[in-house]
């Protein structure tokens, strides 16, 4: 479960997430806090949902798909494997940027360097193990780098609190971007997914589940308003900020060299977990559960290594591209979930006989017809931020 919980979170605290917060914090200031409070409460009511599901019926989100609508479980698929190929290809830039600040090399060489490690995990004979060691040390390394350099930015908290309830400024593209890099996609099933491949699901797990679930969305809760009360100090400072890599400014203007430094370790591992959590989960999407745990490991491998040749020829700016793909994939969110609350609410033959609880379905359900009017309310400004 600690490893299922830290997969989930270390997937959505990636390099997109960085870049996300750090040029919403620029663009409209404290009034971002209003924008991460509306997306925490609707990872929560997401998250609560697809773990439960997932977990009860110890079947992967395709195969839940599938048996309520033959073929949708392959559509879902098809939309989160290349979802998460463009996350992954954001990811490995990512780890490209943290590379850069952290020992000055070039982008392209330290997404590569990166994508290499990446690959010798999954080429590991003990791969499983390996991939819950590493994203629960990265985890927290994240978590007190960025808890040191939010306190020396001395940042304005009345203000930022201020708005988080009453703000001045409300964008529809930064909420559903912001849900979109953290349940979005393949994040949303990152953790589900992984918590059934360990074996821990099932109706006697439901306290497990729910505590874990919510656990997962409040780590990467903290980790953003960490990250947001950094940059929001270094803003309210009076500092502008106009390199190509405005999280790393931010971070020298806080706390000089070893700002920057500690930032480049931040988004390097925030950028390694999410390769990590990309490739395992858009993979698990593609092959089955009696798939032998070495040949998924293989066609992970291949994954990563066709992210990072794409990430190479790719002319698109990192930045752009780590903004678009979370936008992306909170417009794949909508489809998945309708699927999920369908099963938890007409078939209780795939839950086990599991009596879904009604609160948890409305919960559900309203949260879904929320993705479904951020999602068209973004869609023009996608558009618009693409070209």
């Amino acid at each position: 479960m600690l490893g299922a919980m830290f997969l989930m979170a270390t997937s959505a605290i990636g390099p997109g997430f960085i870049t996300q917060t750090t040029e919403f914090t620029v663009q409209i200031g404290a009034s971002f806090a209003f924008a991460i409070v509306v997306s925490i409460l609707v990872d929560i009511a997401v998250q609560l949902n697809v773990w439960r599901i997932i977990g009860v019926s110890g079947l992967r989100a395709q195969e839940i798909g599938n048996k309520v609508l033959p073929g949708a479980g392959w559509v879902l698929a098809a939309l989160v494997f290349i979802g998460g190929m463009v996350f992954n290809i954001g990811n490995i830039a990512g780890t490209g940027l943290g590379m850069n600040a952290m020992l000055g090399l070039d982008p392209k060489i330290g997404g590569i360097i990166s994508a290499a490690v990446a690959i010798l995990i999954f080429l590991s004979k003990r791969a499983g193990m390996a991939l819950d060691k590493i994203v629960v040390m990265l985890g927290a390394i994240m978590i007190l780098l960025m808890l040191y350099v939010a306190i020396v930015a001395a940042p304005p908290v009345g203000e930022a609190l201020k708005n988080a309830v009453a703000p001045e400024n409300i964008n529809f593209l930064i909420i559903t971007t912001l849900i979109g890099g953290t349940v979005g996609g393949y994040i949303t099933y990152a953790g589900a997914h992984r918590m059934v491949d360990s074996g821990a699901a099932g109706v006697e797990n439901v306290k497990d589940i729910t505590r874990t679930s919510i656990l997962s969305i409040i780590v990467t809760g903290i980790m953003r308003v960490l990250l947001f009360m950094a940059i929001l100090g270094v803003v309210a400072g009076s500092a502008v900020l106009t390199s190509d890599n405005k999280a790393a400014e931010a971070f020298g203007h806080a706390a000089g060299d070893i700002g920057i430094r500690s930032f480049g370790v931040i988004l390097w591992a925030a950028a390694l977990t999410s390769v990590i959590g990309a490739a395992y989960t858009s993979v698990s999407f593609i092959t089955k559960s009696s798939t032998p745990e070495r040949t998924r490991n293989l066609i992970t491998v291949a994954f990563i290594a066709v992210c990072a040749v794409i990430y190479l020829f790719l002319g698109q700016a990192p930045q752009t591209l780590l903004i678009f793909a979370g936008a992306f994939n909170g417009l794949i969110l909508p489809f998945g979930f309708a699927i999920l609350l369908w099963a938890g609410w007409r078939r209780r033959d795939l839950l086990q006989g599991y009596a879904y609880p009604k609160w948890l379905l409305i919960i559900g359900v309203a949260t879904w017809l929320l993705t479904l009017f951020l999602g068209w309310n973004s869609l023009a400004g996608l558009a618009k931020l693409w070209v």
